[in-house]
């Protein structure tokens, strides 16, 4: 139950006054919330994006060549339009003793403007002032009010994210009545901690970001600011330090393996491992051999073989007599994974199996049966994995891939297959920031593999405008006369596959005149077995151009592929374009990414880039792409998995996230279930910033 002491936080907005229904959904359309469910507290979590101050007040004969001024006056003469000349400004002449200007607005009604400013009346107007000529002018004055009641306009006026409809006055009346009901709330930072940071209890912390007592307070990392945001990501770290207490309580089993399966399997690899492949091993393996269950992330660059390593965990799972799950996020990967990883797991004496949407009938029967008998060691598959009827004789370790692609509930659906909780390995080539990885996988203990296998030959990556298609083209019949083969990659408009699709296909028409009959088209909208036998024709080379949205970004393995071509290469984020150029590159054959970019670049993309250009490690690109972007779009918003933050930043605040993970760790081995003063306290912060699914477990036991 969420202590009452919030109620007044989680209140409907449609408890202000002045905030109807109507008014409510445009600012849940503002706030990015459910039009049925914005609260007080949605309002109070966003704070401004920036401030407009109004501090500078001057006579007439004062006023700037530019700026936002405000200046008391009397109101003189109107001077509305002429009759049917709705194109003329209707005008207001207004003046002090130092001088006279004009107020402008443009179709409006008379009546209002009159109401707003009865001739001879003296009000305070505040403004952008513009010249025409020698005149002073200001259109559609900010605000105009009497003297007596300016006073109540905030002179450092705060300016938030609004939407069609919803005015900054509307606004800043609903921050207004939300701030009082803001309950004295048990203090759950530490005091030394306050104290040590200077920093305020949260009423005032709250008041101050809001209503800006001087334009420092707006600053990310002024005080005010950095209070709340610590609050949040001790939210972050303490709910994801209970969810893996939690999971390291639930009844796990100790998995250890006689070393048979793996000997056979490196025997079978064309190449040794690595050494960061070798440490990662001896982590996963010393984690299976506990009682506890393993919670396990393992974070690669592209191509630094990741996939080998999950299959010696698998191994492992197989030599203590227990099965293996192994799920991906596309189909293009699952069986791709099939097909390069059955001849080694044949050789090693393992049995896999392959579970998709597109098993149907029969074949999916006898997959279920195999499955629930113990005939399968491994079954690789989609999402299709944990569909009712999916039944394990006995599964002992999951593996998922690109993690940031499946919800939790997922996850949990999987795991629930298990007559006692799997082990958990996560895998991810999208390179992330340290402080993300904090955000997303606190719960997990984390291996990284830095190194590439033997053989692997850096990708020379080269920018160019769009102009220059032509020596593009002639460039590829060089390259493709030496038998090598290139992926082109078309996108125009980020999550519109329509569009992706549209620009696809005329490229493919572009290059099929060039090249007759050796380009193929592949996109998401293809059913598996034309898919399939695109892929086909490429991997066999009777095409050697394979145009595509961005279906390829992830899994898609053609060793005779040395050639990326990326259209639109500004539209794409640093890791993206970091998985398309991992796609070549695995061969002999000297390789080239050709990142192709539309005039003008704003500075933001021609930085990103220039990192393409200069580096191939994928942990200083996610690190340049965190501080260039931003946390909310370093792996975009709808399939990040991230936490979206709405007061911290960690492009500013990621010392803060460190120090939130190390105190959530003192809290919980002090506190476990949260009963001491604090530990209530604390109770109340995850209900503030929704984390608090993380108290459940603890009332389950």
């Amino acid at each position: 139950m969420r202590p009452t002491l919030l109620n007044p936080l989680f209140a409907s907005l449609t408890s202000l006054k002045g905030v109807g229904d109507k008014v409510a959904r445009l600012f849940a359309k503002a706030l990015g919330r459910p039009a049925h469910d914005v609260r007080v507290l949605d309002l109070l979590l966003r704070l401004p994006v920036g401030f407009v101050d109004r501090r500078y007040r001057c006579k007439i004969n004062q006023l700037p060549q530019q700026g936002v001024v405000t200046v008391e006056v009397t109101v003189g003469r109107h001077r509305p339009p002429p009759m049917g000349r709705s194109g003329i400004p209707y005008r207001v002449e207004v003046h002090d003793d130092t001088g006279q200007m004009t107020l402008v607005f443009f179709k409006v009604f008379g009546d209002q403007i009159k109401g707003q400013l009865p001739e001879g009346e003296r009000r305070v107007i505040s403004g952008t002032v513009d010249w025409y000529g020698a005149e002073a002018q200001m259109a559609h004055p900010d605000h105009i009010l009497a003297p007596d009641t300016f006073n109540a306009l905030p002179a450092i006026e705060p300016v938030y994210p609004l939407t069609a409809g919803l005015s900054s006055k509307t606004y800043l009346k609903a921050i207004l009545q939300s701030l009082p009901k803001v309950p004295s709330l048990p203090e759950w930072q530490d005091a030394a901690w306050l104290a040590r940071n200077t920093w305020p209890g949260l009423q005032e912390a709250l008041h101050d970001s809001h209503m800006l007592p001087t334009p420092a307070h707006a600053d990310p990392s002024h005080g005010v600011r950095a209070r709340l945001a610590y609050d949040e990501l001790l939210a972050n770290q303490l709910a994801l330090a209970m969810v893996r207490q939690h999971m390291k309580r639930t009844a796990g089993r100790a998995l250890a393996g006689d070393g048979r399966l793996r000997a056979r399997i490196l025997a079978a690899l064309p190449y040794r491992a690595t050494g960061a492949q070798d440490a990662a091993l001896r982590d996963i393996a010393h984690d299976m051999a506990e009682a506890t269950r393993m919670v396990r992330l393992l974070q690669g660059d592209v191509g630094a073989g990741k996939t080998v390593v999950a299959l010696m965990a698998l191994a492992i799972a197989v030599e203590a007599g227990v099965q293996g799950a192994f799920m991906v996020p596309t189909e293009v990967l699952a069986r791709q994974h099939m097909s390069s990883l059955q001849p080694i797991a044949e050789a090693a004496g393992m049995r896999l199996a392959i579970l998709t949407g597109r098993e149907k009938g029969k074949l999916r029967e006898q997959v279920l049966d195999d499955l629930a008998a113990g005939r399968i060691d491994v079954l690789i598959g989609t999402h299709a994995l944990f569909q009712e009827g999916v039944e394990f004789r006995d599964l002992g370790l999951v593996v998922i891939d690109e993690q940031h692609r499946f919800g939790v509930h997922q996850r949990m659906a999987l795991q629930g297959k298990a007559q006692f909780a799997p082990d958990l390995l996560v895998m991810t080539a999208t390179p992330i920031p340290r402080t993300l990885a904090l955000t997303a996988y606190g719960d997990m203990d984390v291996s990284r593999l830095t190194e590439k296998p033997p053989g692997r030959l850096p990708v020379e990556t080269r920018v160019m405008p769009m102009e220059r298609l032509g020596d593009v083209v002639d460039g590829l019949k060089r390259s493709l006369a030496q038998g090598n083969r290139c992926y082109w990659v078309c996108s125009l408009v980020e999550e519109n596959e329509a569009l992706d699709l549209a620009a696809a296909e005329e490229r493919k028409a572009f290059l099929d005149k060039i090249f007759p009959g050796h380009v193929g088209l592949l996109h998401g909208r293809m059913k598996g077995p034309e898919r399939d036998a695109v892929m086909a024709d490429f991997k066999s080379g009777r095409t050697s151009i394979l145009v595509a949205t961005t279906v390829i970004e992830v899994g898609v393995d053609v060793r005779e592929a040395a050639i990326m071509v990326i259209e639109n290469a500004e539209r794409f984020g640093l890791a993206q374009l970091h998985q398309l150029r991992g796609r070549v590159g695995r061969g002999t054959a000297k390789s080239h990414c050709l990142l192709l970019y539309q005039e003008p670049l704003s500075d933001n993309a021609r930085a990103r880039l220039e990192i393409m250009r200069t580096t191939e490690d994928g942990f200083i690109i996610a690190e340049e792409d965190l501080r260039l972007r931003g946390a909310g779009e370093v792996l975009g918003t709808q399939q990040s998995g991230l936490p979206e933050f709405r007061m911290a930043d960690l492009s500013v605040h990621g010392e803060l996230l460190v120090a939130a993970r190390d105190d959530a760790r003192l809290i919980l081995n002090r506190d476990p279930n949260l009963e001491t003063p604090r530990g209530e306290a604390l109770r109340h912060l995850l209900y503030v910033f929704e984390r608090d699914a993380a108290v459940r477990p603890i009332k389950s036991g």
